[in-house]
């Protein structure tokens, strides 16, 4: 955690949320927070109180047994063998802290595991290196980079990864949950504050891992509702290369394919249409229509020379509209 919120006060580009109240800890903007930060709190002021008294009280016996005077032959005053009373002390009172810890801490972790039923429910999916995040419209769907919630409203997301484990993280909500690939996982929060808090990947997944950023905008009152109809009307407009464009970066192609012509994890876009690609397999084929649609619905097909299979499928993720958006935009990149 500490890592990520260095890099937090580090990166310009982050979002920036209002200062925190806590010294250790980030903004606190969701009530799920409630029973992690006053336990925290307690955490670390023990461990303060209790390192001072260990301190002191080895001072005060270093001092006090210590040999006065070797050149005299005096020896180091005596110590006791053996105290009942306090041996049952330091055994008995330190049960009672830990018991209380584990019943707030069990509380507290049934409240984080156990959404309410009237919860809005949406869907994070990870990839490397990529959140989206997948919104009911009135016709069909949208998906976005951006976490978009209301204010005030629980929500929970329904996590899924598409290739390796990752871990969606939103510090200011004080929440954590791990992105399983060929399972589903799930978080609740409910955003008490408006603003733009950070998202970040808790799981080192690859190369490109602290590259896998982004953001939930919490909308005040009212907002949430007016962005989603203009989001989902925008996304359904978007035709040809705008689609293609913004699905690049989107779903995260940018992360494995440039277009400035140097290969990244995979090959780049410039200059790919109507080239004649060589496989892994000693065969070869020319860039068009039908193997951009293969490649993006069946990665494994067909693997160019000198690039390792890593692309997941987008099989049922992009729609047919989706698919020419991207086949147009390609073609603009000669």
């Amino acid at each position: 955690m500490t890592l990520h919120l260095l890099a937090l006060l580090a990166d310009p580009q982050l979002p920036k949320s209002a200062p925190s109240d806590s010294f250790w800890l980030p903004v606190d903007a969701s009530v799920t927070t409630r029973n992690i930060d006053w336990v925290w709190d307690f955490l670390i002021w023990m461990s303060v109180l209790t390192a001072l008294a260990i301190v002191v009280a080895m001072f005060h016996f270093v001092t006090k047994y210590r040999a006065k005077s070797r050149a005299a032959n005096e020896h180091a005053e005596p110590s006791s063998e053996h105290n009942t009373a306090l041996e049952i002390a330091w055994s008995v009172l330190p049960l009672f802290v830990v018991i209380a810890l584990f019943v707030w801490g069990f509380k507290g972790f049934v409240d984080l595991r156990t959404p309410p039923k009237e919860a809005m429910e949406l869907r994070a999916n990870a990839q490397k290196w990529k959140w989206t995040f997948d919104y009911k419209c009135a016709r069909g769907g949208l998906t976005d980079d951006t976490l978009h919630v209301p204010f005030d409203r629980p929500v929970r997301m329904v996590i899924s990864s598409v290739d390796v484990l990752h871990a969606l993280y939103i510090p200011s909500f004080r929440t954590k949950m791990d992105a399983v690939p060929g399972r589903y996982t799930d978080l609740w929060f409910q955003a008490t504050k408006a603003g733009e808090y950070p998202i970040f990947c808790a799981e080192y997944c690859g190369t490109s891992h602290s590259d896998m950023l982004s953001r939930v905008v919490v909308h005040p009152p009212g907002e949430y509702e007016t962005w989603l109809k203009g989001a989902c009307e925008k996304a359904d407009s978007l035709v040809g290369p705008e689609r293609g464009k913004k699905l690049y970066t989107q779903q995260g192609c940018d992360t494995c394919h440039t277009l400035d012509g140097t290969p990244k994890i995979g090959p780049t876009w410039k200059g790919l249409w109507g080239k004649s690609e060589s496989f892994a397999d000693g065969s070869s084929h020319a860039v068009d229509e039908n193997y951009i649609r293969e490649s993006i619905l069946d990665p494994s097909a067909k693997v160019v020379k000198g690039f390792a299979p890593s692309m997941p499928t987008y099989k049922g993720k992009l729609s047919d509209k989706d698919i020419d958006g991207l086949i147009e935009y390609i073609k603009t990149l000669q």
